[in-house]
């Protein structure tokens, strides 16, 4: 594994949001004893902001509100923040845009390209852009014409073009049930895949290059996130996922999500543009992602390729305890934050 404090000559600072989240608990226990961490997440009761010792624990607006990204730029100088490790989808794209003001200031920031993630966002966008690159199930976009059919017959799948988890999906199993829904263009209609479903976490260093993909089965989940899985050796999945990253050009940490189609082959669902909320079976597996990210985004080099071993995980809640006192001191940071993003709104109209 890197050492993460050849660059500086010390750990580095780096900041997770989303501490609330798998992905952001995941990413701040991943290194333990090897950064100095600092949390923030939007929610005082978020899991992984007690990780972390109390001056390291921030809130912050939500993503998609105007100002986010200045915020939490204010905060990263503030604290002297080394590395910004984003995992929330709403945020992402307003702190890829500002980069360039993290990068000025010395920051560095776990994020693709905003033409990228706005593509993984968008699933019909996805679907377009992924056209002939790799295997995809047949989508169509629902609008105001004629309701559309989809390859297969019934039943189909419906899901709203944004948003992630399962939030929102639903089989549809008649024509009569395609006409109900909405017609504004907010809606796609995709193919049945009935087989196994997967997910594929990857790695890419600086330039993009996949170091690593790990194809997960997805056993049991909750709320969309993977609660008991196997990791696996699946050469013709990892080099789906990698070609899917690669046509997008992402860049760090992300998930592609893929399923089996009725002739049995692996076709993608969708992209997660951020560090995955089961990253942990990865780690698992021997492919510790927030180490290698951290050490890329700080100049170190990759290997080649990161090897995974197969193994299985079933993953549980952990108790934090703490001081009330503890708790209520981050419920009246809340109330400042919230003061702040609407202070913010005010300058930026």
């Amino acid at each position: 594994m890197p050492d993460l404090a050849l660059p500086l000559g010390r750990p580095p600072r780096v900041l997770v949001t989303g501490a609330g989240g798998p992905s952001g608990v995941c990413f701040l226990r991943a290194l333990d004893g090897v950064a100095e961490r600092y949390a923030a997440d939007l929610d005082p009761n978020g899991a992984g902001l007690y990780l972390v010792p109390r001056a390291y624990r921030m809130l912050v607006p939500p993503g998609i509100v105007p100002g986010y990204a200045e915020a939490v730029l204010r905060l990263c100088e503030r604290h002297e923040i080394d590395v910004l490790v984003p995992t929330v989808d709403v945020e992402l794209v307003a702190l890829s845009r500002a980069a360039g003001a993290f990068e000025a200031a010395g920051i560095r920031v776990l994020v693709s390209p905003a033409d990228a993630l706005e593509a993984c966002l968008d699933k019909w966008r996805l679907a377009e852009a992924c056209q002939g690159a790799v295997r995809l199930p047949d989508t169509r976009l629902v609008g105001a014409g004629e309701p559309p059919e989809v390859e297969g017959g019934f039943p189909a799948v419906a899901k709203p073009r944004s948003g992630s988890g399962s939030r929102g999906i639903v089989v549809i199993r008649s024509a009569d049930e395609v006409a109900g829904l909405p017609r504004d263009g907010s809606y796609l209609l995709q193919e049945f895949l009935p087989g196994t479903e997967y997910s594929v976490d990857v790695l890419t260093d600086g330039n993009g290059r996949v170091v690593a993909a790990v194809p997960r089965a997805r056993d049991k989940t909750d709320s969309g996130v993977v609660v008991a899985g196997r990791v696996l050796d699946l050469p013709e999945l990892s080099g789906l996922a990698g070609d899917t990253v690669r046509t997008l050009g992402l860049r760090g940490v992300l998930n592609v999500q893929v399923r089996e189609n009725r002739a049995g082959k692996a076709a993608l669902l969708e992209v997660n543009p951020r560090p995955p909320g089961g990253m942990s079976l990865t780690v698992a597996a021997g492919v510790d992602m927030p180490k290698w990210a951290v050490a890329a985004l700080l100049g170190l080099p990759l290997p080649e390729r990161i090897a995974h071993r197969e193994t299985a995980v079933v993953r549980h809640w952990q108790d934090v305890v703490l001081a009330p006192r503890e708790l209520g001191d981050m419920g009246d940071a809340t109330e400042a934050a919230r003061r702040g993003a609407e202070g913010d709104r005010e300058t930026a109209g």
